[in-house]
């Protein structure tokens, strides 16, 4: 089965561009970036922090099967309402480190939008290891929650 969520990646880049269109409208897409209930279940964490502003940060708290309560956090260095989001993005207690994120959002028709992400790590190697784990398996299973949840909403 071919994912929706496209993930291109090349060679010796430190860079990924994610690419997903949605059969929702603009609006209804960047709210589910922004409104801490609906990224809580698509993304099936829970919002500790949400501060959806320049400068604002977030941080998300995860538990495995297993119990282990695992933490993401960072940091708004742009947030435009509809257009665009700059954030950093950590995996605490991961090998990857810190990663920069650009979120576009961009209305196709008026019931359709599209998100391009340009996500860039500190080198190609720890961007290469990411690719390793089921990334791109689990960005479209998390974007098809995104896309059910949020049509439930129109």
């Amino acid at each position: 089965m071919e994912l929706k969520t496209k993930i291109h990646a090349e060679d010796n880049q430190q860079q990924l561009i994610i690419t997903r269109e949605f059969e929702l409208p603009l609006a209804l897409l960047f709210q589910a970036y922004a409104d801490a209930e609906i990224v809580e279940q698509w993304m099936g964490t829970k919002v500790l922090k949400l501060e959806n502003k320049n400068h604002g940060s977030f941080r998300f708290e995860t538990t495995d099967p297993k119990g282990n309560k695992h933490y993401f956090n960072g940091t708004y260095h742009a947030y435009v309402p509809d257009t665009r989001i700059v954030r950093t993005f950590e995996i605490e207690n991961a090998p990857f480190g810190v990663q920069l994120e650009y979120l576009e959002f961009e209305s196709l028709t008026p019931d359709t939008s599209k998100l391009t992400m340009q996500i860039i790590y500190r080198s190609a190697d720890l961007r290469d290891q990411m690719l390793k784990l089921p990334f791109a398996q689990g960005m479209n299973m998390a974007h098809n929650r995104l896309q059910e949840i949020v049509r439930k909403l129109n």
